[in-house]
């Protein structure tokens, strides 16, 4: 069963959505306490806390959506190449097929 946060954004099915959410909550964490320890005002942390959480879940969110979109252009090249490789190997246009000095001439 799907998670869905703020009735709308499903977690489980949105590429990077899961771990955004929990790095942003760690850095709502880290930073809300750091604050809190340091200046040991409360309102205010809990004010830090939620800019953390945004600003950390929103870096996060861009970051893997980034090497994402890389990732899947790197598949879709390596697929191109292999489609290639199949359709040329053993014709005179295949990069690993040594030329005699016939076939240069030829071409």
């Amino acid at each position: 069963q799907s998670f869905k946060l703020l009735g709308f954004l499903d977690v489980q099915n949105i590429p990077c959505s899961r771990e955004s959410v929990l790095y942003g909550s760690l850095g709502s964490l880290v930073m809300g306490l750091g604050h809190f320890l340091a200046t040991s005002r409360v309102r205010r942390s809990c004010d830090v806390a939620v800019g953390g959480f945004i600003c950390t879940m929103l870096g996060y969110w861009f970051y893997c959506r980034y090497n994402l979109a890389q990732q899947r252009i790197r598949q879709r090249m390596l697929q191109e190449g292999m489609k290639n490789r199949i359709l040329f190997e053993g014709t005179y246009l295949d990069p690993e097929r040594k030329q005699t000095g016939s076939e240069r001439s030829d071409s």
